[in-house]
């Protein structure tokens, strides 16, 4: 199985590895069948702009470079520009994922999803057009085959 350059580089020297005190949302998201579990911490600014985003993977490669370029795609912006962060966009980032690798990808999205559903809980809001994020991801989802 060959990984993209971008890949290894993200796995190698992942960016917004830690955790932030005092997040503004948290999200966690796992996948029992390969044991992947991705964790996502946000600052959100009263804007509504993400300041500051760290990630904690227990996971393959694939899992720590989707995460890290997940963070990457979804710092600095806005709150509806981060829910517009696909597992597609992260695959794409990374110069694409072997097929059996994109699952990792999902972990990714699912967990920004997760972050922002708990900082609208947190601040009683609701964000338009998003639902209610899974907390476990399963290789065999449909949205899998997407990609």
């Amino acid at each position: 199985m060959a990984y993209s350059d971008k890949v290894m580089e993200h796995f190698t020297n992942p960016r917004n590895m830690g955790e932030i005190d005092n997040p503004s949302g948290v999200g966690t998201v796992g996948n029992a069948q390969c044991g992947d579990i991705m964790r996502v911490y946000f600052d959100i600014d009263d804007e509504g702009i993400i300041r500051d985003v760290k990630f904690k993977t227990f996971g393959c490669a694939a899992a720590v470079a989707t995460s890290s370029m997940a963070t990457e795609l979804v710092k600095g912006k806005s709150i509806q520009d981060a829910l517009k962060v696909t597992n597609a966009a992260v695959c794409e980032a990374l110069d694409g994922l072997p097929p059996i690798k994109v699952h990792c990808s999902l972990l990714a999205e699912e967990a920004i999803h997760a972050a922002l559903w708990d900082y609208a809980e947190k601040n009683g809001i609701v964000i338009e057009g998003l639902e209610k994020p899974k907390t476990d991801i399963h290789e065999d989802d449909e949205d899998s085959e997407e990609y």
